[in-house]
């Protein structure tokens, strides 16, 4: 049987050597149709890995959160509640020693206050960031000018701020953000050197500082509301989000004790999930789009194997009268479908990782999206590979049947 199957598929690929040129064009729809789905595949996944590098950089969604639940609703009214913790740099320090998928550990305390500029004269009401040292990296935020503050200067409540692009624009009064860099302003009273400018963004509105966590009780004022910091716990991976947190609980448990109605674990995951399932749409539906091209493709290959069971009719009836069996004629057309899209989904491969990697490179340098980028990954290859061999066993069946189906008398008496 194996002999068989290999020797008509032999015969089957050597006859299409015999017109090259009708082979090449039947092949042409199956190119086409491979590469626009390689291309497209290809585009989306770079997509995705860009929507998860932008929303990793700019929020929240690797970060588990844990805060004080200062307040309760029961019976449709709100209560205090009176036990909650308040979180220390003991406890972040803790955090970072004993959770182990922890990438690093963080405190947090935001307020407002009043920024002034001697200088400028200039006043602004402005949102404060009380955090400890690393909460740069951590946050990953960007610079134009100088550098975040240091552990030692943390530690000692240095008197340094860190402002936001659009505050230290504000403050300037028409002249670069860049020139705040060094000097004294006043935060609620309290003069604080600039030592950093933060990167500006787009869409930038909000106008914001960073003080060291120390500085918190003399920098924010006080409020009849308590006012409890945020411990920050981040994953190393998006994909390790939900362990991290699972791990955050357990630390919870083991330091506070019943925890569930004093404190608050919570992650950001949904904003990666809503990015994640508009992307996978976008690729089924330009996915459905290049199966359009596929559909005219295999087509082309069952016109191209009717014709050739018409021009071969007496080849095939003198195989039949020789001993060949259905299936052996069913596999020889099969194996030239095969062989058709094979070839054409090799071909397509090429042009279109070729195709998305020249797109990108122009959406790159026109639109200057340097975090774009074209992927390769075996799957989209596999994909496009399955998508071609279908193509030939379904539009190769019907040209196979009927020529398997042939008398061997009036295939012979064929003109």
């Amino acid at each position: 049987m194996r002999f068989s199957v290999v020797a008509a598929s032999r015969v089957g690929l050597d006859a299409l050597r015999v017109n090259p040129l009708r082979t090449a064009l039947s092949t042409l729809g199956v190119i086409i149709g491979v590469a626009s789905l390689v291309a497209v595949l290809s585009l989306g996944d770079g997509m995705e890995r860009m929507a998860r590098a932008e929303v990793e950089r700019t929020t929240d969604v690797q970060t588990v959160s844990v805060t004080s639940r200062t307040t309760e609703t029961v019976d449709g009214q709100m209560l205090p509640v009176r036990d909650y913790p308040v979180f220390t740099l003991a406890d972040a320090t803790a955090a970072r020693d004993e959770i182990d998928r922890a990438s690093g550990v963080s405190l947090s305390l935001s307020g407002r206050a009043t920024v002034e500029s001697p200088q400028t004269g200039k006043r602004r009401s402005t949102g404060v960031t009380a955090t400890l040292a690393d909460a740069d990296q951590f946050m990953r935020l960007r610079f134009t000018d100088g550098r975040y503050f240091s552990p030692v200067e943390a530690s000692r409540n240095a008197p340094v701020v860190v402002l936001s692009n659009k505050l230290a624009q504000e403050l300037a009064a028409g002249r670069s953000p860049s020139s705040m860099l060094g000097r004294t302003v006043r935060v609620n009273g309290n003069p604080r050197e600039v030592i950093g400018i933060l990167a500006p963004y787009k869409g930038e509105f909000a106008l914001n500082l960073y003080v060291p966590f120390v500085a918190a009780s003399t920098v924010l004022p006080a409020t009849t509301a308590p006012r409890t910091p945020t411990l920050l716990v981040k994953a190393k991976r998006l994909e390790e989000v939900d362990v991290t947190k699972g791990l955050v609980e357990d630390w919870v448990a083991q330091r506070f004790g019943r925890w569930e109605g004093r404190i608050q674990v919570q992650t950001a995951t949904q904003r990666l999930a809503q990015a994640t399932d508009g992307i996978f749409v976008f690729k089924l539906f330009m996915g459905a789009l290049t199966g359009i091209s596929l559909l005219v493709g295999g087509i082309g290959i069952m016109n191209v194997l009717l014709a050739s069971v018409t021009e071969r009719t007496r080849e095939i009836g003198v195989r039949k009268a020789l001993g060949a069996r259905r299936r052996d004629i069913l596999v020889q057309f099969l194996a030239e479908s095969v062989a058709i899209s094979g070839a054409g989904s090799l071909l397509g491969v090429a042009l279109g990782l070729s195709g998305a990697f020249a797109i990108v490179a122009g959406i790159r340098a026109q639109a200057q999206a340097i975090y774009l980028d074209a992927t390769f990954s075996w799957s989209t290859v596999l994909s496009a590979a399955f998508s071609a061999i279908v193509v030939g066993l379904t539009f190769g069946t019907y040209p196979a049947r009927r020529a398997a189906r042939l008398s061997p008398i009036d295939a012979i008496r064929h003109e």
